[in-house]
Parts: structure tokens; sequence; C-alpha cells
């Protein structure tokens, strides 16, 4: 065996190790994401009570005992209106039939209904094992946690189900050690200190993304879009990085300067902030906000998103 085929596996000799995709699925806001920033340990995703805040499949590296985790966040499946909603609900789709375990995440606060009641259809035509996880049972009552279990595991044969929260971390030591000794033998398929195959850049721009949702969510609609454009790693140690805001009408970017600029002040601010501490270096951050009408019909926005633009 070669160094590379055992990536990281000299020092796991108490036995062979194990690797695998987990194709993290579900509505919009059951908690994908701060389940895998729990799971992983560290912030690979964008948090947001906003809905459908993850646009493309994010996969963030855990490990546990002998066994390298990779799980998938998927955008929030739900039924599409617009061509990025066409887009976002494909690859979950897509990134679910991909993965060697799927791992359905329902709210339990909001039980089955509307989508969760569509992904449980959709499931029964997925051939990979799939198991169920209960998300926030800190809310509801275990008698309602039992039927809402049961009710799900008659739409599709899960292998297991889960309760969990992944605010708390309540149940999820129990669902890595089954993920850990479900997933096949095989070599990791990334060196042990890497959390995520997300481009730093991207990172950057999702972390932006994160924080103009938490600042302006009841104000800025759903068609708002983060890149970076320049990133330039500087002689003393600190890196500039410049970020262009899209937004589709000159009314949006008003909503996103806020009155004397004092919005993206704070927006550039609190990145910044969370930058410098996952980058441990300093951040000179700049944004700037453009309008971009009808962004959502633009091939090349999607594919800096990584989706693929969706025909028709």
């Amino acid at each position: 065996m070669t160094e590379n085929e055992n990536i990281a596996g000299d020092e796991n000799s108490a036995g062979p190790t194990h690797s695998g995709f987990v194709a993290l699925i579900g509505p919009t806001n059951a908690g994908k994401s701060t389940l895998v920033n729990r799971l992983v340990g560290a912030k690979v995703s964008i948090v947001s009570h906003k809905v459908q805040t993850t646009r493309a499949i994010v996969r963030g590296i855990a490990i546990h005992g002998n066994a390298q985790i990779v799980f998938m966040d998927t955008p929030g499946i739900f039924k599409p209106r617009r061509r990025l909603d066409r887009a976002m609900v494909t690859t979950a789709w897509g990134g679910a039939k991909d993965a060697d375990l799927i791992m359905l995440l329902i709210d339990s606060e909001r039980g089955i209904r509307g989508d969760a009641e569509a992904i449980l259809e959709g499931l029964k035509e997925v051939r990979q094992p799939k198991i169920l996880a209960l998300n926030k049972i800190d809310q509801v009552k275990r008698e309602d946690l039992l039927k809402l279990a049961a009710a799900a595991n008659e739409f599709a044969p899960f292998e297991r189900t889960f309760m969990i929260s992944a605010t708390t971390g309540s149940g999820c030591e129990d669902l890595m050690d089954y993920l850990a000794a479900t997933l096949p033998e095989g070599p990791w398929y990334y060196p042990e200190d890497q959390i995520s195959d997300l481009p730093m850049r991207q990172l950057a721009a999702e972390i932006t993304r994160e924080k103009l949702f938490l600042r302006l969510h009841q104000e800025l609609p759903y068609a708002s879009h983060v890149e970076t454009e320049k990133w330039e790693e500087r002689k003393d140690g600190s890196v500039r990085i410049e970020q262009v805001i899209y937004v589709e009408r000159e009314s949006q970017k008003k909503i996103a300067l806020g009155k004397g600029g004092e919005a993206i002040k704070a927006i550039s601010t609190a990145s910044r902030k969370e930058l410098s501490e996952i980058l441990e270096q300093p951040v000179h951050l700049f944004l700037f906000v453009k309008v971009r009408e009808n962004w959502g019909d633009d091939p090349e926005r999607f594919r800096e998103m990584g989706l693929e633009f969706p025909k028709g």
C-alpha cells in the first residue's frame, strides 16, 4: 500500500480504517447546517433562520475513531418556484444518490407535513441505506417523538432512528458511533486535519452571506449572492479580501448598504472577525454592493455557487 492510499492511516493501528459519504437531506430549516457544524466540530456550513440558506453541497469532514465521515450538507428540499430553486433541489437529490448512506433530518416540532412528507415519498425510490434523525428533541414530549418516529418509518425502511439535538449535541455521540461502524472499510479520502472541501475563497463568501442574512433577513429579499473577487496574501502576514454582494434591484442595494453605510459596515465587521479566527491571521475585508438584474438567470452565477444551471 502506498502512502497516498492510506492518508493519515498509520496512526490508526487499533483496526482497519473506515470512510464514506453521508448525505444529510431534509426540509428547509430542519437544522442540517447546524448539525454538520456540530458533528465536524467546526464551522463549515453557514447557519441562518432564513430558509434555503445552503445553496450547494458543502462537505464537512469528521474523524471519529478510525473512521473518516464526510457529511454532505445539501440544500433544503422544498417545492421549487424559480430556476435557482430547481437547481438547489436537483443538487440535493443528486447528492443523496451519490452517498454511501442517507440521513434524513426532520424537525421534531414541525413533524411530517408539507416538504417532509414529500421527501419521505421520494426516499422510496432511493436505493442507498437510510437512517432517520429527529432533531430538536428537547422541544417535544417523548411520546410525541415516538409517534413521529413510527409514522416516518411507515414511509421508508430506515436502518436506524436517532433522536438528537443539533444545538445541544444530545444523541450526537451515538449517531457518530453508528456512522463510524457502518461506513465501508477503506482508506480516508482527505488529510486528517482537513474539515471541508470548500475552497477558502468560497467559504469566505459563504461567511459574508451568512452575516448578510443575519443582519437583514427581514429586509433583504432572498435574491442576493456573494462572490470573493480578490484574495491577496500580504507580506505582513495579513490577507486582503475583496467581495461583491450582488442584488437584483437598486432598492435592494440601498438596504444592503443601510443608512450612512451602517448595515454594510456591521456585516463587514462580523464577517472579518470570523474570517480572522478561521484563517488565524489578520483580515482586511472590503465589501462592495452591485446591482445585477436577474442574476438568478445567469449561468455564470450558478457555476460560482457550485450548481448546475437548469434548462428552461
